[in-house]
C-alpha cells in the first residue's frame, strides 16, 4: 500500500494567472453555430476594442448553441491561434492545452499510442487514443459511438482555436464524463490565397504544409495538405503521415449556410517503442523494449471522413444539423508472442452518423426563456481479425469477427431568466448504446452476442452576472460512460466481456470569472466528482491490456487561471490545478485498494508563460509546465516523480503589403531534465514508463501570399 501524501502544501507557491483568447477575428463561417471565436463587425472594430469588450464577445458552445462566454455556467477555456500555432511545431495537443487548468496531455512522441489526454483525471484509462472526453471538430463528432477517439488525421496547423469545457458534458453531448473539446478550423474569410509552412528539428523531425483558399462570390473554401516525419527520440519510434483537409462554405440563402468538410490521412508508419521499467528508463531512456523491436510493434492507418453540416435561422428559431461518413483501415502489430496470444490486429471500419439541434428563444409570462431540443445518432461496424505475430510478420489467423455499435441520444435544455442578471437552467439527455459481435472464427458463432447499455443524464445550473466584470455560476450533472469495443473484448474467450459495466459519475461545480481593470482576468472553479464502476485498465501476462470496474471512487479539486498585461508589451498568463483522486471501494485479485490514490492523476499541475509581443517586429515567449508526482499502478508500488519543463519560442513576422514571411523557432525541455512523458497504468513487469525527450529544438518559416 502506498503512503498517503500531502496534497495542498505547495499551494502558497502558486502564482494566480491564466489565459483567455484576446485576438479579435472575423466570424468564422465554417463553424457557426459551433464556434469559439471573438465576434467583431470588421477588422477596424476588432483592433479598436478593449480586452474586456473582446471577452464579452467571446462565443462558446457549452450548451450546443453559440452564446457569450460571460453568460455560460461552465468551466470553459478557449485557446487562441497564438497559443496553438505561433512558434509551434503543431505536432501534438500538449503544445497548446498545457495552459488549460485541469487538463493534462502526456506525449512521449509515440505516434502509435497517440497522446494521453485527461481532464480532471478522466482519460487516464486510455491504452491508446482518447477516452471519456467528447471531441468535436467543426460541428462533426470525432468521438465514435462507443466513446473512443483517434486524432491521427488532425492537422493542428489548420486549427484556429480550441474550446475546452471541463466537467460533465453528458447532459447535452453524451458519453463524455470528463468534458468536451471543440476544435475549430480556420475559415476561408481569414486565410490568405496561399499559405505554406516548413520546419525541421531534432530527432529527424520534418513537417510541411500548404494551404490554398478561394472566394467565388458568396462561396468560399480551402484545400490543405501536410506531411510529417520523425525518426524519434527513442529507438523504434519513427513515424510518417500525410493529411488532406478541405472545407467549403456555401450560403444557400441569407439565413441558411451549408458546409462541406473532408478529412483524410495516410499514416503508413508509427513504431511503438513500448514501456520501460524504472531501471531501464534510468539506464538508457532512449532504448525501446526488446520485445517491441523483435515483434516490430507499431501501426498503420488510412482514414477518410466526409461530412455535411447546415445552419438555418428564422427569427427566434435556429436549426443546425450534420451528417457524416467515415472509413478507416487499420493494422496494429502488438508485442504479443504467438505462445501468449494473437498480436496482429486488423480491421476495416465504416461509421456513419448524424444529428440536429433546434433552439427557440421566446418569452414566458414576460420572462425570457431558451428551449433547446436535439438528437444524435451514430453507427460503427468493424470487420476485425487477429493473427499471430511471428517476429513482425503476420502469422496464422486466430480470430475473425464483426463488431458493431449503434448509439442514439436525445436531449433537451430549458433556461429561464427571472431577472436580467440571473439564469436558471435544466438539461436532460437519454442515451442508449448497443454492442453486437458476430464471431466467425474460430468458434463458429460461440461467443457471439449483444450488450445494451443506457442511462439518463440530468443536469442543472444557475448563473449570476451582477455586473459586466463578474460572472458567478454553479452546476451539477451526471455522466454516463460506456466501455469501448476494445475495452469490452473478453480477455479469456471470443466475444464480449460479460463482467465489465459502464461507469457513472456525479459532479458538482462552483466557479467565477472576473474581468478587472487594465485587462486583468482571472477564473476559479471548485469541483467534486463521485464515480461508480470506474473503468480501470490492467495488463495481462501476455502484454494485452484488459479492463475491469472499480466499485466507488471520488475526486475533488480546484482550478485557477488568469491573465495580467504588463508594461513594455509583456503579458503574463498562468494556470494551476489541484486534484485529490481516491478509490473508495476497489478490490481485485491483486489486493484491496480502498482508500488508495488513483494512478496516473497528478495531485497538482502548474503552467506559466511570460510573453513579449510588441505590435510589430519579433516576439518571444518563455513557458513553464510543472506536474506533480503520480502513481503508476493501483498497488502504489511504483511512481513517477514530479517534473518541470521549460520552453522558449519566438518569431519575426515580416510584412510586405498583403504578404507575410515569418521565421520562427522553438526549444523544448530547455533545462534538459529527465522525466516520464507517459505512464502506462498497471503495466505488466513494471514497464510503466515512456521517457520524454531531452532538450530539442526546431525552426521553420511560414509564408502567406
Amino acid at each position: 500500500m502506498r503512503a498517503r501524501r500531502s496534497r495542498l502544501g505547495f499551494a502558497t507557491t502558486l502564482l494566480l494567472g491564466g489565459f483567455v483568447t484576446r485576438d479579435a477575428t472575423a466570424t468564422n463561417p465554417l463553424v457557426e453555430p459551433v464556434v469559439a471565436t471573438i465576434v467583431a463587425d470588421d477588422g477596424a472594430a476588432a483592433e479598436a476594442s478593449t480586452p474586456t469588450e473582446d471577452v464579452e464577445r467571446l462565443v462558446v458552445t457549452a450548451t450546443r448553441t453559440g452564446r457569450p462566454h460571460t453568460a455560460t455556467a461552465a468551466a470553459i477555456s478557449v485557446v487562441d491561434e497564438r497559443a496553438l500555432r505561433h512558434g509551434r511545431a503543431t505536432t501534438g495537443l500538449d503544445e497548446a492545452l498545457a495552459r488549460v487548468p485541469g487538463v493534462l496531455v502526456q506525449n512521449a512522441g509515440n505516434q502509435a499510442q497517440d497522446e494521453r489526454l485527461q481532464i480532471r483525471g478522466f482519460g487516464t484509462r486510455a491504452a491508446f487514443g482518447v477516452r471519456e472526453i467528447k471531441i468535436v471538430t467543426d460541428g462533426l463528432p470525432e468521438t465514435l459511438p462507443d466513446g473512443q477517439t483517434q486524432l491521427d488525421h488532425l492537422d493542428l496547423g489548420l486549427v484556429e482555436n480550441i474550446e475546452v469545457m471541463r466537467g460533465p458534458g453528458a447532459a447535452l453531448w453524451g458519453n463524455a464524463a470528463g468534458g468536451v473539446i471543440h476544435l475549430t478550423t480556420r475559415g476561408p474569410a481569414t486565410l490568405a490565397p496561399l499559405e505554406a509552412t516548413a520546419l525541421g528539428g531534432s530527432f529527424g523531425l520534418g513537417r510541411g504544409g500548404v494551404l490554398g483558399s478561394w472566394q467565388a462570390g458568396p462561396t468560399g473554401g480551402f484545400l490543405g495538405s501536410s506531411f510529417f516525419r520523425i525518426d524519434g527520440y527513442r529507438q523504434h519510434s519513427a513515424a510518417r503521415w500525410t493529411t488532406a483537409t478541405a472545407r467549403v462554405v456555401h450560403p444557400l440563402a441569407t439565413d441558411t449556410t451549408l458546409r462541406l468538410l473532408v478529412d483524410a490521412v495516410d499514416a503508413p508508419l508509427a513504431d511503438d517503442p513500448g514501456g520501460l521499467t524504472r531501471q531501464q528508463a534510468d539506464a538508457d531512456p532512449r532504448q525501446a523494449q526488446a520485445r517491441n523491436v523483435q515483434l516490430d510493434a507499431g501501426e498503420s492507418v488510412q482514414q477518410v471522413r466526409l461530412g455535411l453540416a447546415a445552419d438555418h435561422t428564422l427569427g427566434s428559431h435556429t436549426l443546425t444539423g450534420y451528417v457524416y461518413g467515415l472509413w478507416r483501415d487499420f493494422a496494429n502489430f502488438l508485442p504479443v508472442v504467438p505462445s501468449q496470444g494473437f498480436g496482429v490486429v486488423q480491421f476495416e471500419r465504416w461509421s456513419p452518423g448524424g444529428g440536429a439541434t433546434w433552439t427557440w428563444t421566446h418569452d414566458l409570462a414576460g420572462l425570457r426563456t431558451d428551449t433547446t431540443l436535439g438528437a444524435d445518432g451514430q453507427y460503427m461496424r468493424d470487420d476485425r481479425q487477429r493473427y499471430a505475430n511471428d517476429d513482425g510478420v503476420q502469422g496464422v489467423l486466430g480470430l475473425d469477427q464483426i463488431e458493431s455499435v449503434a448509439a442514439a441520444g436525445v436531449y433537451g435544455r430549458w433556461a429561464l431568466w427571472p431577472s436580467d442578471d440571473v439564469e436558471l437552467a435544466a438539461a436532460l439527455r437519454g442515451d442508449i448504446t448497443v454492442f453486437d459481435v458476430d464471431v466467425r472464427y474460430p468458434t463458429g458463432g460461440i461467443g457471439s452476442g449483444q450488450r445494451t447499455m443506457g442511462a439518463p443524464s440530468p443536469a442543472a445550473s444557475v448563473l449570476w452576472t451582477p455586473d459586466a466584470m463578474t460572472t458567478l455560476w454553479a452546476n451539477v450533472g451526471t455522466a454516463f460512460q460506456t466501455p469501448t469495443t476494445t475495452e469490452l473484448v473478453n480477455p479469456n474467450a471470443p466475444g464480449l466481456d460479460p463482467g465489465i459495466e459502464p461507469q457513472r459519475s456525479l459532479t458538482g461545480e462552483i466557479g467565477s470569472r472576473l474581468r478587472l481593470a487594465h485587462g486583468i482576468e482571472a477564473g476559479l472553479t471548485v469541483f467534486y466528482t463521485r464515480l461508480r464502476d470506474e473503468i480501470v485498465p490492467y495488463q495481462l501476462e501476455s502484454g494485452q491490456v484488459a479492463f475491469r470496474n472499480a466499485g466507488l471512487s471520488r475526486r475533488y479539486g480546484l482550478e485557477l487561471d488568469g491573465l495580467v498585461p504588463l508594461p513594455w508589451s509583456l503579458e503574463c498568463s498562468a494556470a494551476a490545478a489541484l486534484i485529490d483522486a481516491e478509490y473508495l471501494e476497489y478490490t481485485t485479485p491483486e489486493g484491496n485498494f480502498d482508500g488508495d490514490d488513483e494512478p496516473g492523476i497528478p495531485p497538482w499541475t502548474v503552467y506559466q508563460e511570460l510573453a513579449w509581443r510588441p505590435a510589430e517586429g519579433p516576439w518571444l515567449a518563455l513557458e513553464m509546465q510543472a506536474v506533480g508526482r503520480m502513481w503508476a499502478d493501483d498497488a502504489g508500488d511504483a511512481r513517477s516523480d514530479s517534473w518541470i519543463l521549460l520552453g522558449l519560442r519566438g518569431g519575426w513576422p515580416i510584412v510586405w503589403g498583403d504578404r507575410v514571411v515569418e521565421p520562427f523557432f522553438g526549444v523544448r525541455n530547455l533545462a534538459d531534465v529527465s522525466y516520464d512523458a507517459v505512464l502506462r497504468i498497471n503495466a505488466t513487469g513494471g514497464r510503466f514508463y515512456e521517457p520524454g525527450a531531452t532538450i530539442n529544438a526546431f525552426g521553420g518559416v511560414r509564408v502567406a501570399l
